[in-house]
Formats: structure tokens, sequence, C-alpha cells
């Protein structure tokens, strides 16, 4: 039986590929934005604060990966999907002052915000969906008293935001680029 070396190179490839991507899956480095898990985001009280805390996470393997900053919000997302954020007083007062927040991922974030809070009232907890906190990005919250100072946050797809800034390995603020 006669294949062409073409064929073989071609599967060779996509087989190396698909390894490498299962590889990469596998340590929590996944270079692709599928799938999209959501996130579960953490607010520092400064800054510095947050540049800390991302640099401790750092020494125990959870990476940053992106910055995504907007509004004011200094955004870090580490290669697990986890985001340390400082956020300023106003975003912080909008949201009941949550200190984390739980995000999904969704087709519509204003429906599906309206449909938990919705959920949540019917199980007798207080709820309501709040639009404003970053109104140039795709993303609904909820506040609700069925939390202990933690938010939902409704959002599309990470392919539907703003790019973020990619982060260089070993390097501080200078090493950042878009």
């Amino acid at each position: 039986m006669f294949l062409p070396i073409w064929l073989i190179v071609a599967v060779s490839l996509a087989f190396a590929l698909l390894a490498i991507w299962a590889y990469l899956m596998a340590i929590g480095r996944n270079p692709l934005p599928f799938p999209d898990p959501g996130s579960r985001i953490f607010t520092t009280p400064s800054p510095a604060a947050k540049e800390a805390l991302v640099a401790l996470l750092a020494t125990h393997g959870i990476k940053e990966r992106f910055e995504a900053n907007s509004s004011g919000i200094l955004r870090s997302i580490m290669w697990d999907g986890t985001i340390i954020n400082h956020s300023p007083p106003d975003v912080l007062e909008k949201l009941a002052n949550a200190s984390a927040c739980i995000g999904v991922v969704v087709d519509d974030p204003v429906v599906s915000a309206n449909a938990a809070v919705e959920f949540l009232r019917s199980r007798g907890f207080e709820a309501e969906v709040v639009l404003d906190v970053e109104p140039e990005l795709p993303i609904a919250f909820v506040v609700t008293n069925a939390t202990s100072g933690t938010a939902l946050n409704f959002r599309k797809h990470i392919i539907h935001l703003p790019r973020p800034q990619s982060v260089k390995a070993n390097s501080g603020a200078e090493g950042r680029s878009i």
C-alpha cells in the first residue's frame, strides 16, 4: 500500500499539534480561548496589593497570562482562569462592596443575569442586576444576599471581549505589550 509523503507528514503534524495541545491542557496552559470555563475573581485593596498577590501566586505556579484593564479596573488574568483585580471604590460600591465574583460564560449576559435574579428571588433571596459597572464590556452583574461578599457576573465568551494585554514571562510592567 502506497501512502503519499505529504499525507504522512500532514497526519504526523496534526498528531503532534494535538499532543502538544493536550499536554498544555493537562498542565493548565491552554493556549487557545477554548474552552472558556468562566472565572473566579478576587479583589485587592490597592494596586500594590494586586501586584504582590500576583507575584505570590506566581511563586506557587499560578502565573499571570494577561492583563485586561478597563474603566480604572486593574485586572490580571492567571493561566488557570483566576482573576486578581483592583477596583476603584465607585465600582465596589455599585457591587455592594463584593470582594469576589463568580464569572459565568453565557450568550446573552443581560438575559442570563435577569434569569439568575428571578431564580434567586424564587428561592427567597434578594437579588438585583447591575449593568453599569463596566459599560464598555458585555458583562452583567448580579448582587445578591445568597452569597457573602461575592457577586455573580455573566459575560460573553472571551473571544467577544476586548483583546487583553499579553504578559511576557519574568518581566515587570515594562515587559507588557499589546
